[in-house]
């Protein structure tokens, strides 16, 4: 949930790419479906304003959606369109938060109840590149599949292909250091290193491609808009390996 203080100004709120389908809705307007990103999307929240938010598992998209998710990549549509079972979904979302929140998860529910099933072998990929960077050869291997088989496979249920999705969970693991502080202990040099870029320049270079800033200048956005204002744990606990 993202709330903008009434007094405030307009605020630009940036996304980064995080390999999942988010299904996202302004408290008093309609669902829009979010798909999977490969660049940043950016974001005008106006005085005010109360935003929610349901991050599909990336596994779980084309089942919910039921459509290949690669139709999706980097679309921002009305989730009616979608899913039109979905298109009474704004009437029910009136002013309370919870209840937005509430609605979402029924329209996620109510797909999942009539039978849509997640792709077991693409849940264990997304399993194993979360848990760790690792090859996406090896997951093929540990999988027992052809890596052409593998990336048809990510690339219908997720959206992406597993190549582009070790590169945003790589990323989302440099979020969370930042986010969490932890990158400080480190300097930006050696948390490149810890992370698997080839130096800080590499890091750089994907930071100003997924989110539009330098690292830097993403850091001080983070710091003065997030630090102490929002929990983001829950979203980087798995890469983390904390829970």
């Amino acid at each position: 949930m993202h709330r903008i203080d009434a007094r405030s100004r307009s605020y630009l709120h940036r996304s980064a790419p995080n390999g999942s389908v988010e299904l996202v809705c302004e408290v008093g307007g309609k669902p829009v479906l979010v798909g999977p990103q490969t660049a940043p999307l950016v974001w005008t929240l106006s005085p005010g304003a109360t935003i929610v938010s349901l991050r599909l598992r990336p596994e779980s998209a084309a089942a919910v959606l039921g459509t290949p998710a690669y139709e999706l990549a980097d679309q921002l549509v009305t989730l009616e369109d979608v899913l039109p079972a979905t298109r009474f979904l704004g009437e029910r979302i009136a002013t309370e938060p919870a209840r937005a929140v509430a609605a979402l998860e029924g329209a996620v529910s109510a797909r999942l109840a009539r039978g849509a099933a997640s792709d077991r072998m693409v849940a264990l990929c997304v399993e194993r590149l979360t848990a760790r960077p690792i090859r996406v050869s090896s997951v093929a291997a540990l999988l027992f599949v052809s890596e052409r088989q593998l990336r048809r496979r990510v690339k219908a249920a997720v959206g992406l292909s597993p190549k582009a999705l070790v590169r945003v969970l790589r990323f989302q693991r440099f979020l969370a250091l930042v986010h969490s502080g932890g990158w400080s202990r480190l300097g930006l040099a050696r948390t490149a290193a810890a992370l698997g870029y080839a130096d800080q320049a590499h890091l750089t270079r994907e930071c100003v491609h997924l989110s539009g800033l330098p690292p830097a200048e993403l850091i001080r956005q983070s710091d003065l808009h997030c630090r102490g204002r929002h929990d983001h744990s829950p979203s980087f606990r798995a890469l983390l390996g904390t829970g």
